[in-house]
Parts: C-alpha cells; sequence; structure tokens
C-alpha cells in the first residue's frame, strides 16, 4: 500500500519511538516528584520543550504541553477571550479555519463574543487588507490558520500578524500542518499564540503543545493542580512530549532538505495529472502551498467514490479533512474558495510524507486516469464527459506493491 494521506497523520518515526520507550520502562516518574525518577521523567519534558521552542523560534518557558491541536486551539482562542473580555468580545477568524477553531468561535458566540470571519480568494488566501477593514475598536484576538489543512495554502502570516500586532491585538495561528514543513519563526512573524500537533509531523498521536508569548494571559481550560505553568492541569504525558521533542528535533535537522524534496514530488503530481487527465483542476494556491499538498477536484465524479477506488488499487489518500467525523457534507473550505457542492464533492487529497518516492508518485498517475475515467464512465453526468475507457481500474500489479507507502 502506498500512503498519501499524511495530512490526516503521520507514522510514528522509529525514532521517535525508541525515545520514547525509556519513559514507559525506566524514566516513568511522575515530573512532579522530588525524587530520581521525577527528576528524569523531569529532564526528558525539559529537553523536549527546549527542541520545541527551537523549531519555533521561541524560548522554552514560552511552550505549553497539551493533548494536540484541538485543545492547542481551543486554549488560545477560550483562554484568552475569558482572560480579556474587560477588552472586549470581538474575535476574527478565517472561513476556511479547521474545525477546531470554527466551532471554538461558535461555541464563544454563544456565550456573548461576536465574531467576524473573513472570507478567502479562489486561491483560498486571506486578504490583508480585509483583516485591517474588520478591526473594531472592541477586536481582542485574530485567529487566522498558518496553511490549510485540505488546500494546503499558505497564509501571509507575517503580514496578517503585523497588522494586529500594529492595533494592538493578540495574533494567533493554528500551525497544525505547518509545523515541522515549513520554516516557523514566531517571534520574526509577529505571531503571539501557535498551536501544534505532534502525529502531524511524525510524532505520537494524543500530544501537542501551544506556544504563548511572554505577557500574554489565558485563563486555563483545565483546572488543578497547576501544571504547564497553571495552563494545562494534569499530570503530564511524559512519553508523548518526549516523542514530540524528538520528532520537532529531527524536523528541525531535516528542514534544509526534506521540504525541497517534497516540492519536487508535488510538482511531478500536480503537473502531469493536470495534463494527462481532462476535466481536472487543482484546488488552492498553485506555488503557495504546502511541499507536500496536492489536491484536485475531478468533473463528473465524486470524491468518496474515487477514494475507494483508489484504495482498493493499492492508495491511500483522502476527499478532504480527516477531522470532520466521515461527514458526507460539501467541504466548507472548498465551498469558501467559490466551488459548487457537486464539484467540492469530487475532491481529491493527496498528502505526501517521507516515506513516499518518486516511485509511488509515479506509480499513483499510472492508476489515477484509469479510475477516473471508469469512474465518469458510470457516471449520470457522463454524458459530457469525452473520455471512455474498458480498462479495469488497476492492474494485477497495482493490487499489490507500490514500494515504499508507509506501514
Amino acid at each position: 500500500m502506498v500512503y498519501f494521506d499524511n495530512s490526516a497523520t503521520t507514522r510514528t518515526d522509529k525514532e521517535v519511538l525508541n525515545a520514547m520507550i525509556p519513559f514507559t520502562i525506566d524514566h516513568y516518574g511522575n515530573p512532579s516528584s522530588l525524587h530520581s525518577f521525577g527528576r528524569e521523567a523531569k529532564a526528558g519534558m525539559d529537553n523536549a520543550r527546549e527542541n520545541v521552542s527551537k523549531l519555533l523560534g521561541a524560548d522554552p518557558n514560552e511552550i505549553i504541553f497539551t493533548s494536540g491541536g484541538t485543545e492547542s486551539d481551543n486554549l488560545a482562542i477560550k483562554g484568552f477571550a475569558w482572560a480579556n473580555k474587560s477588552k472586549g468580545k470581538h474575535i476574527i477568524a478565517s472561513s476556511i479555519e479547521h474545525h477546531a477553531v470554527l466551532t471554538t468561535c461558535e461555541y464563544l458566540q454563544k456565550n456573548g463574543y461576536e465574531v467576524t470571519y473573513l472570507p478567502v480568494d479562489r486561491d483560498g488566501l486571506v486578504d490583508v487588507n480585509a483583516l485591517e477593514k474588520a478591526i473594531r475598536p472592541d477586536t481582542i484576538l485574530v485567529s487566522i490558520m498558518y496553511a490549510n489543512n485540505e488546500i494546503g495554502t499558505i497564509q501571509p502570516i507575517k503580514a496578517l500578524a503585523e497588522v494586529a500586532s500594529r492595533k494592538g491585538i493578540a495574533f494567533h495561528t493554528d500551525a497544525v500542518q505547518a509545523a515541522g514543513h515549513l520554516p516557523t519563526d514566531v517571534k520574526a512573524d509577529n505571531v503571539g499564540m501557535l498551536s501544534l500537533s505532534a502525529h502531524k509531523f511524525y510524532g505520537p498521536k494524543g500530544v501537542g503543545a501551544l506556544y504563548v508569548r511572554k505577557g500574554i494571559r489565558l485563563e486555563p481550560l483545565l483546572h488543578g493542580g497547576g501544571h504547564e505553568r497553571g495552563l494545562r492541569s494534569s499530570t503530564e504525558n511524559v512519553c508523548g512530549i518526549v516523542g514530540l521533542g524528538k520528532a520537532a528535533e529531527m524536523a528541525k535537522r531535516d528542514m534544509a532538505e526534506e521540504p525541497k524534496r517534497m516540492v519536487g514530488l508535488r510538482e511531478l503530481m500536480i503537473e502531469e495529472v493536470l495534463k494527462t487527465i481532462p476535466h481536472s483542476h487543482l484546488n488552492g494556491h498553485r506555488t503557495k502551498r504546502l511541499p507536500n499538498n496536492a489536491n484536485f477536484r475531478f468533473d463528473f465524479i465524486e470524491g468518496e467514490s474515487l477514494i475507494l477506488q483508489l484504495d482498493m488499487c493499492g492508495f491511500e489518500a483522502s476527499t478532504g479533512s480527516a477531522c470532520s467525523t466521515k461527514s458526507l457534507q460539501p467541504s466548507h473550505v472548498l465551498l469558501a474558495i467559490g466551488l459548487r457542492p457537486e464539484d467540492a464533492h469530487g475532491s481529491l487529497r493527496i498528502s505526501m510524507g517521507k516515506d513516499n518516492t518518486e516511485e509511488d508518485v509515479r506509480s499513483f498517475l499510472e492508476t489515477l486516469p484509469k479510475v477516473v475515467s471508469n469512474l465518469r464512465a458510470m457516471s449520470p453526468y457522463n454524458e459530457k464527459n469525452p473520455m471512455r475507457s474498458d480498462e479495469p481500474w488497476c492492474s494485477k500489479e497495482d493490487e499489490h506493491d507500490h514500494g515504499h507507502g508507509g506501514e
């Protein structure tokens, strides 16, 4: 099988796993304990905090460990809104945010806050001028994602954060898709808060972090023993945190080369799909996109059928976000960039990872046109489609081995 769904989750790297194992067997103490076992656990956490801070260009004491991107987003948005409600109750977000941001904003709207959702253009970009015009005297927070989890578009974060900073407004970015894949410098970009999740860059599931710039006040979501500077009470997931730290260290180490390799595979994928499959389109910005992301739509077919047929041929991909609990509703992201619901349903997200090779991509490029052609032949709209094929969706070789596609 070839795994092309790394935006949903990545495999835990063996280096990461090897770093974690001692903290389940030998260094298993509670990091709040004063004895040697506790000090060993705390040392592992301190090292992880240092590695995450280096990945982001932050200070170690500005890193708060959480259970993942969703908790980090909730802590940033709710925590800031609650702590600063005396200054105002207006928040700005984009219309293509992850549900962890959108539903958090909806919760606040039900509790007396106002939220302005900025539109995006056809490529999924937020207009910097639109942000400036949306700011009001009672605006306290702007939350705009670093890069979109579906179409891969990278936002002009530095310019957006500069607008907020100039107005004295805190800026949060959901960088769950970007962290570990794009060079990130929270100080240079003037970002106040940033969310990330370990399992998006070869770390374990169930652990993440929130960068909180010194001086920003938050109310905690959880109350208890006052862990993580009082912002995240609960005995720390030391093993997971160590894994996150190792994944951050590896991402920083590989940042000079791996994104360039991913861009090469991405460009091969995009160019060949658009060239060989009629009525195919790219969703998202052509170049301002995540190194590993290619999001297509194909006229006259349905994405769910495409995913199932590709799965039968040995390729694991996605028709949108894997975080929407298998919803058959059209993607809010694709609707926001101006697609009709029927067009949005024909989408395919390919998100590559470090296990993927050029051989994987070329094998996929041989199979995809056959699958699209056969699905169109079965479509009630196939009279609009010039393609016809009696070829099988995949060959016998396709059904079995496609190289290094993950585990």
